[in-house]
């Protein structure tokens, strides 16, 4: 007897309910997409969920069977896994963006799970066996249960090129999802191997530099200079896949007028946006360098308030 075929909807659904029963903290994605399907913090009416102060995805995602079902129940979401929550590390082995213009040039650029074949053959090391999927794109998600007692971060590039890691402020998206780009599929169903210590050591963050940062000083237009800025940076932390350098950029040359108008003091727009980029997966030295940027061009173009 043929097995009833099931719809989309179903699929994510049952999917989503699979990767709760491993413990992993879900959260919807938006249909065929990458990005939270939740409310910003902007549109945000403290209700439910949110009545004592927004919530974003990482806070609620869930591994509770009847919100998912409330969740999934009449809506093709994709499916987000909030990797800190979950307890996980994932290394994302990405592919060449051949097709970009950034990238001009990368043909024959190794993908990332040839760059990371080479980095465990140089540390002596077999590529470890865990939980792995399949992306959209071609490349490569390893699973791997974060270790005790240690918080590690996103990294990007920290292990080589077309080499990000996913760990508390970060997501991935998984099995069973799709995109205009492919599905993501599980390769190895093996359970989530613990991170092998010589990775940690790799991922450990360095000592940061002892900084003295003065209080934060908000003038005159605060609240709309500090709504944008929030606004912002939130467009930073949900920027898509291979556009958080971009999107950092833009975002901090439209608040760069509010600290040529006084309204925001530059080191309070500085840390913010250090922070959104370095949640979405960028490197510190890569936020700072495009954050000082864009602040400065930004204020060296301003025109007067009354002009603008």
């Amino acid at each position: 007897m043929t097995q009833p075929t099931l719809s989309r909807r179903e699929r994510l659904l049952t999917a989503a309910l699979d990767t709760a029963g491993r413990g992993w903290h879900v959260f919807p994605l938006r249909p065929d997409d990458k990005r939270p399907a939740l409310h910003g913090e902007e549109r945000c009416i403290r209700t439910g969920d949110c009545a004592e102060g927004h919530l974003k995805w990482e806070q609620r995602a869930t591994t509770d069977s009847d919100r998912i079902w409330y969740c999934w129940g009449d809506y093709p979401a994709n499916i987000g896994i909030a990797t800190g929550p979950s307890g996980l590390v994932v290394i994302d082995l990405d592919m060449p963006k051949t097709n970009s213009k950034s990238v001009k040039g990368s043909e024959g650029t190794p993908c990332g799970v040839t760059t990371f074949a080479a980095l465990c053959e140089r540390a002596g090391q077999e590529v470890p066996a865990t939980y792995r999927t399949r992306t959209a794109s071609g490349g490569q998600h390893l699973y791997f249960t974060a270790p005790a007692g240690v918080r590690l971060t996103n990294t990007a590039g920290k292990l080589g090129p077309l080499i990000d890691t996913r760990a508390w402020g970060g997501y991935v998206v998984a099995a069973g999802s799709t995109t205009p780009a492919g599905r993501y599929e599980v390769t190895d169903d093996a359970p989530a191997a613990p991170l092998p210590g010589w990775l940690l050591s790799l991922l450990q963050p360095s000592a940061p530099a002892r900084v003295e940062r003065f209080a934060p000083l908000v003038v005159n237009g605060d609240r709309a200079a500090l709504a944008a800025m929030n606004r912002e940076c939130d467009n930073v932390r949900n920027a898509p896949e291979g556009e958080g350098n971009n999107t950092l950029n833009r975002s901090a040359f439209k608040v760069g007028r509010f600290i040529a108008w006084g309204d925001l003091a530059r080191h309070v727009v500085e840390d913010a946006f250090q922070s959104a980029g370095e949640e979405r997966g960028l490197t510190a030295a890569e936020c700072r360098a495009t954050i000082r940027s864009a602040l400065d061009n930004s204020i060296r173009k301003a025109r007067p308030r009354d002009a603008a």
